[in-house]
């Protein structure tokens, strides 16, 4: 009971400092904005500036709404396969789904200079761009599926994921190798990651993906807590091993795949934010590590996308960059302090 308090708690916190992180997001940008006026417009009232209304309501909320989703995606993501493989090193990028993401990406930015003449498409817009992504990722994942039906060990599938990982990267090395100095320079940009770029039908799609992969992941939680315990264990609690390997594995597709489609790779969320997690609920229960990651990755993706805007200036960093460099040392910081990592 008291435990249930503590939680209860911390999640009415992290909510609130959600709420406020949101709000500063929003507030914040290359554009000077009052905070009076950002709210006004959010809860339906006239700005004297129609331009104003027009950054905030097709620029700023798509943005501040994607950091969230993305947050929450990696880093739910990274707590299944955390889980899954029982090993704190893993995340959304250890079955080579986000690395066929890049690959889909490369293909279509790079492609056109290499087969001009086959591919008849050009770097044409974000939605091809997600589209190409997302066809990527779900190739790999279906080559995943494939073989985790012929693999038992779950170590075993952890390390062909890693291979399969590899042989995209190899791929796109050899794109980028071959390619012009413009399309190298499109897909430099796109693997830098950003949640800036969505229109609010994309945000709508993206949005129906991550629920998707939300559910198959709610669904999970018996299992997920019964992996902790060992395969053994987890079977004679009657838990269907070969069934909820392929739930976790096709949730963690669409969450990961769905973001780097639509945001690019972006590092560090999906295999930090479990571990903070832990530390801070300090508990293994996937019953409360699956709502509070959730909440945990998107404060952390708007805080870094907030310092990414560099607020007052023009210029925008690459938020892919700002979540390794703010993130990493937290993480150094917590374990050292606490001198074991919860898991």
């Amino acid at each position: 009971m008291k435990n249930q308090q503590t939680y209860l708690t911390r999640f009415i916190v992290l909510l609130f400092v959600l709420g406020f992180c949101l709000f500063l997001n929003l507030g914040l940008g290359s554009v000077s904005i009052d905070f009076i006026d950002t709210i006004t417009s959010i809860f339906g009232g006239r700005l004297e500036k129609t331009s104003l209304e027009y950054i905030i309501w097709n620029y700023r909320i798509p943005k501040a709404l994607t950091a969230i989703l993305t947050g929450s995606g990696l880093a739910l993501s990274g707590l299944l396969m955390q889980t899954l493989f029982r090993n704190p090193l893993a995340g959304p990028f250890v079955l080579g789904i986000s690395s066929g993401a890049s690959l889909g990406a490369a293909l279509l930015i790079m492609g056109t200079s290499l087969f001009s003449g086959i591919f008849t498409f050009g770097f044409a817009d974000d939605i091809a761009l997600a589209v190409a992504s997302s066809v990527g990722s779900f190739l790999v994942l279906m080559a995943v599926l494939t073989v985790a039906a012929k693999v038992r060990d779950t170590m075993a599938l952890l390390i062909i994921g890693l291979m399969f990982g590899s042989i995209t990267t190899a791929i796109v090395s050899v794109l980028s190798y071959f390619t012009n100095a413009e399309k190298l320079q499109q897909f430099i940009f796109w693997s830098f990651g950003s949640v800036g770029n969505l229109s609010w039908g994309q945000l709508g799609i993206l949005s129906v993906i991550i629920a998707m992969g939300l559910f198959l992941s709610i669904l999970s939680v018996k299992s997920l807590n019964g992996y902790l315990l060992g395969e053994n264990y987890a079977q004679s609690l009657g838990i269907d091993l070969k069934k909820s390997r392929y739930i976790v594995i096709v949730a963690t597709g669409l969450l990961a795949g769905s973001v780097t489609a639509f945001a690019g790779p972006i590092a560090f969320i999906g295999l930090a934010v479990p571990h903070l997690t832990r530390q801070i609920f300090n508990t293994t229960d996937h019953k409360i590590l699956v709502p509070a990651v959730i909440i945990y990755g998107a404060i952390i993706l708007l805080l870094c996308d907030t310092v990414a805007q560099l607020p007052g200036s023009v210029h925008v960093l690459p938020i892919n960059a700002i979540t390794s460099i703010l993130g990493a040392p937290v993480v150094i910081w917590l374990l050292v302090r606490k001198r074991k990592m919860v898991f």
